[in-house]
C-alpha cells in the first residue's frame, strides 16, 4: 500500500504541477528558444524539469517517510546531489551558465552521491558469475559513469519525447533487474521516477505536438538520477545493477555523447561546441520526421532493454553472448546511421 500511495503521489505531482508551470511559463514569456540546432519551431515553454524533479523528490519522500517513518542519510544524499544539478539546469534555462562551471556543480553533485555510498564497488565479468572488488578504482569509475551519464541524457535531448522516453524505458529496465535482486527500496525508486517522466510526457509527447520541453534542469536531472539508480545498494551494501548491463541500458545516450565527442575532436572543435549531428538529426537528415525519428529511437531502446534483461535473468555463456549482442547491436546501429548521414552530406556538396 505504501508503494503505491508513493507511485501515485509521483505521477500528481508530475502532471499537476506542470500544468502550473505551463501558465507561469506562458505568463511570463519563458519559451525556448529558437537557433540553428534546434528542430521545432513557434514559441514552446520549457521548464517541464521541475514537474519531473518534484514528482520525484515528493514521491521519493512520501515512499521513505511511510516505510521507515524517517529519511536516512543516503536518500538525502540523493536528494540534495540531484536537486543541485536540477537548480543549476533550470537556472542555465533561465540565465545560460559557463559551460565550465556547469561541470563544477555536476562535479560537487557527483561527490555527494558517491560519500552518501552510491558507488560501484565490484565488477561481475558476465559468464565469469565471479566479482572482481573494485577498490579505489570503484570511485573513479562511479564518478565518470555519474558525470558522463548526467551529460550524455541532455545531448539526447533534441526532439519531443525522446529523452523523457528513453529515460522512462531505462528506469523501468532498472527496476526489473533490481526485482531480480529482490531490491524493493530500488525497485520504488525506479518506479515513482518513470511515473514522474510519465506525468511530464503526457505534456510532451508529439501528439500532435508538444506542450513545453523539459529544458536543461530536466535533463540533466534526469541524466543525473538515472546514472545513480544502478547504483543503489541492498541490504548488503553491495547489491546494485552491474555496470556492464547499466551501460548497455543506456546504449543511445552513452554512444551518442562518444560518437559527439570523436566527432567534435576528428574536426578539432571544442566538446562544448553544439552541432546538428546527433543520432536525431541524422535520423532526420535521413528523411524522417521528428515524430518518425522518436519511433524509432524508442524502439530501438525498447530492444536493447529486452535483450539486457534477457541476459539478467541467464547465466553463463547466454548470458554472456547477450550482453555482447547488446553491445555489437548498438555499434552496427549507430555506425549504419553515420555512414548514411556521410553519403548525404557527400551528395550535398556535389549539389
Amino acid at each position: 500500500m505504501d508503494s503505491l500511495i508513493a507511485a501515485a503521489v509521483a505521477f500528481l505531482v508530475s502532471f499537476i504541477s506542470i500544468f502550473f508551470v505551463l501558465i507561469f511559463t506562458r505568463r511570463f514569456g519563458l519559451y525556448d528558444h529558437v537557433d540553428s540546432r534546434k528542430v521545432h519551431t513557434g514559441n514552446v515553454p520549457r521548464l517541464g524539469g521541475v514537474g519531473i524533479f518534484l514528482g520525484f523528490v515528493v514521491g521519493l519522500l512520501v515512499y521513505t517517510i511511510l516505510r521507515e517513518g524517517t529519511t536516512g542519510f543516503r536518500v538525502w544524499g540523493l536528494i540534495v546531489g540531484s536537486a543541485l544539478v536540477f537548480v543549476m539546469g533550470v537556472w542555465d534555462d533561465l540565465l545560460p551558465w559557463r559551460a565550465r562551471i556547469k561541470l563544477l556543480v555536476q562535479i560537487a553533485a557527483a561527490l555527494i552521491v558517491i560519500f552518501a555510498g552510491y558507488v560501484f564497488h565490484t565488477l561481475r565479468i558476465v559468464g565469469l558469475g565471479v566479482p572482481f572488488n573494485l577498490g579505489w578504482a570503484g570511485y573513479v569509475i562511479t564518478f565518470c559513469w555519474i558525470i558522463g551519464v548526467t551529460n550524455a541524457v541532455n545531448l539526447i535531448d533534441g526532439i519531443d519525447g525522446l529523452a523523457g522516453v528513453v529515460s522512462l524505458i531505462a528506469a523501468l529496465t532498472f527496476a526489473y533487474i533490481f526485482r531480480l535482486n529482490g531490491n524493493i527500496d530500488a525497485i520504488m525508486y525506479c518506479v515513482i521516477l518513470a511515473l514522474s517522466i510519465g506525468g511530464f510526457l503526457l505534456y510532451n509527447l508529439p501528439i500532435p505536438k508538444a506542450k513545453l520541453f523539459m529544458g536543461d534542469g530536466g535533463s540533466q536531472f534526469l541524466g543525473f538520477t538515472l546514472a545513480v539508480l544502478p547504483l543503489i545498494p541492498g541490504k548488503d551494501g553491495f547489491v546494485g545493477v552491474n555496470v556492464l548491463f547499466a551501460g548497455a541500458i543506456l546504449i543511445i545516450p552513452l554512444f551518442d555523447t562518444v560518437a559527439a565527442l570523436w566527432r567534435r575532436t576528428r574536426e578539432g572543435r571544442s566538446f562544448l561546441e553544439p552541432d546538428k549531428f546527433h543520432l536525431h538529426h541524422k535520423l532526420m537528415m535521413m528523411g524522417f520526421t521528428a515524430r518518425q525519428s522518436l519511433v524509432i529511437l524508442a524502439s530501438f531502446q525498447t530492444l536493447i532493454s529486452l535483450l539486457v534483461l534477457v541476459a539478467s535473468r541467464t547465466r553463463g555463456l547466454t548470458a554472456l553472448i547477450t550482453l555482447v549482442s547488446v553491445y555489437i547491436l548498438g555499434i552496427l546501429f549507430f555506425t549504419v546511421i553515420h555512414v548514411r548521414k556521410e553519403e548525404i552530406l557527400e551528395k550535398s556538396k556535389l549539389l
